[in-house]
């Protein structure tokens, strides 16, 4: 198996058809892709004979919160091959991509949610849970926040800066607006 990086604006045509049918295999009607002003990035985990097994996408805005403005990434649209699921190959890429985003300099977190029944897939890649955290999305016109009624979210991050404590007690517990003075997508 080898990881592919790739500016999702770069991805190669044949890759993109085949992440974009993985992704309507498991959220079927989805719409492939990325609101360009998050700097979306591809990563692939291919086999031996071209396949692609598992994907994800990095996703990349800055965030005021505490009168800091941080350098964030967010995991979006993580999938693996159904067939494949429970071998680890989504956890090997999202690990992968979490050791990228903790060697990058212009990143100071990782920040995302998911489901709560897959917090424990993403601990085990070195994602903590942010109890009473939640992501205000959406846009300034139609918010959607992680906590509305009907979602079962969970929040989780990696703090890469220079005094990670100090920024996981500022992340802790607290509602994160992710669209102030514009109107860019919840990731």
């Amino acid at each position: 198996m080898r990881v592919f990086r790739f500016a999702e604006a770069d991805l190669p045509a044949d890759l993109a058809r085949e992440v974009a049918a993985l992704e309507e295999r498991a959220w079927p009607g989805s719409t492939p892709g990325h609101d360009p002003a998050l700097h979306p990035r591809t990563m692939l985990l291919v086999d031996a004979v071209g396949t692609v097994t598992a994907a994800l996408s990095l996703l990349y805005k800055p965030i005021s919160l505490a009168d800091r403005t941080y350098r964030a990434a967010g995991l979006s649209s993580v999938v693996a091959l159904p067939e494949l699921r429970g071998r680890g190959l989504g956890g090997r890429l999202v690990a992968r991509a979490r050791a990228e985003l903790a060697a990058d300099p212009a990143v100071d977190l990782a920040l995302f949610s998911c489901d709560r029944p897959l917090a424990a897939f993403y601990e085990a890649a070195g994602f903590e849970v942010l109890p009473g955290t939640v992501l205000v999305g959406g846009t300034p016109e139609d918010p959607l926040a992680t906590d509305d009624p009907g979602f079962d979210k969970v929040v989780l991050a990696a703090f890469f800066s220079e005094d990670p404590d100090r920024d996981r007690a500022a992340f802790t517990g607290v509602r994160v607006p992710l669209h102030p003075g514009n109107t860019d997508r919840l990731w």
